[in-house]
């Protein structure tokens, strides 16, 4: 069955269809998501939420092409972005060798990457050498130490010139982070792109949230752009705290659970 998305038909959403992000980093959980999406995003934000760490730019390729392959089996039907992670595109050989691996190595549709003008040159790069790009733009988690850390954009100087860039340089649609939602407006009326927000309030093409997130699994802080749609944590704490007593108590496991 042919995929219900891809780089052509998410283009041509733009201003006819709100589209619908998720992260999604293993098989069980890109099953469960696949039906009511219409992209999964294997976000280097795995890093965070699988390795404990505190940003996403130790994430490696071969972590990335991993969860990747098992986000593609999960959801074989689903399109797929694969996250660049940090350091695999600062040139376009090595930019290119590594989509290559992407593309070579999972069912991938498309790599994401984060920056602007600065980047231009190497996605117009790829896209010249058939790897579909989708751009990052706005707050750039992999720039967290460069910027000082985790910044709300509030200026749109330089935001415009970005986005034309990417757009100029081949993508067919870019995410944009944290970023005031008039300035986000203004961006997403600019190109002919679709734009994805991620704190970027409601008047852009679609939406991206992070799973851990928005069900409530993820505990240490929640991003003021994050709706909980689901107490995920409490629900797993109930459930194991039932099992660990049944276990103590010997009710678990009784005749209907036994051979």
């Amino acid at each position: 069955m042919a995929k219900k998305w891809n780089v052509s038909t998410v283009k041509a959403a733009k201003g006819k269809e709100k589209l619908v992000m998720v992260t999604a980093y293993d098989a069980l959980f890109a099953k469960l998501f696949a039906p009511y999406v219409d992209m999964l995003l294997v976000g280097d934000s795995l890093n965070m939420i699988f390795a404990g760490r505190p940003d996403t730019l130790s994430a490696t390729m071969e972590q990335m092409l991993y969860h990747t392959q098992a986000v593609c089996a999960g959801a074989p039907d689903s399109f797929v972005i694969f996250d660049m992670p940090y350091g695999s595109y600062t040139s376009k050989e090595t930019a290119l060798a590594n989509a290559l691996r992407v593309y070579k190595e999972t069912a991938a549709d498309c790599v994401k990457l984060e920056g602007g003008s600065e980047k231009a040159e190497i996605i117009h790069h790829l896209v010249q050498n058939g790897i579909a790009v989708m751009g990052h733009i706005g707050l750039k988690p992999q720039s967290v130490r460069a910027e000082g850390g985790y910044k709300v954009v509030r200026q749109i100087d330089g935001l415009l010139e970005d986005a034309k860039a990417l757009e100029n340089a081949g993508v067919f649609a870019m995410v944009l982070e944290g970023t005031q939602s008039d300035i986000a407006k203004e961006v997403c009326q600019a190109v002919s792109v679709p734009v994805i927000g991620i704190g970027a309030g409601k008047d852009v093409d679609g939406q991206v949230l992070v799973w851990s997130d928005m069900l409530g699994f993820f505990e240490d802080f929640k991003p003021k752009f994050v709706k909980r749609y689901m107490d995920g944590a409490s629900l797993v704490k109930e459930a194991m705290e039932r099992y660990a007593r049944e276990v103590k108590e010997g009710i678990f496991p009784d005749k209907d659970h036994s051979y």
